[in-house]
């Protein structure tokens, strides 16, 4: 089942009520957060109101908030690029 990932990237501060009632509509509160919802015409026709604020991707799947914090996770420790020499110069 295809899924909209919706990530607000600007502020829906100054905006209409009704473009304010759609963010709210949608659950997108702050900037830089995702939203999965369920491909449908209800869930597109809110994405047109706010088309210009948000950034919106089709999904084969939701992804939850542990494994979208897993994702962004580093490895751990470190990793060597170049072994650098005694004689090495950088000119």
């Amino acid at each position: 089942m295809p899924y909209f990932r919706i990530t607000l990237m600007r502020s829906g501060i100054g905006m209409p009520q009704k473009v304010q009632g759609v963010l709210k509509a949608l659950g997108l509160r702050k900037r830089m957060t995702t939203v999965y919802h369920p491909v449908s015409q209800s869930v597109a026709g809110q994405i047109m109101r706010i088309k210009e604020l948000v950034d919106v991707k089709e999904m084969e799947h939701a992804v939850t908030k542990e494994q979208m914090r897993e994702a962004r996770r580093p490895d751990p420790g470190y990793y060597v690029e170049r072994k650098g020499l005694a004689g090495d110069k950088l000119a």
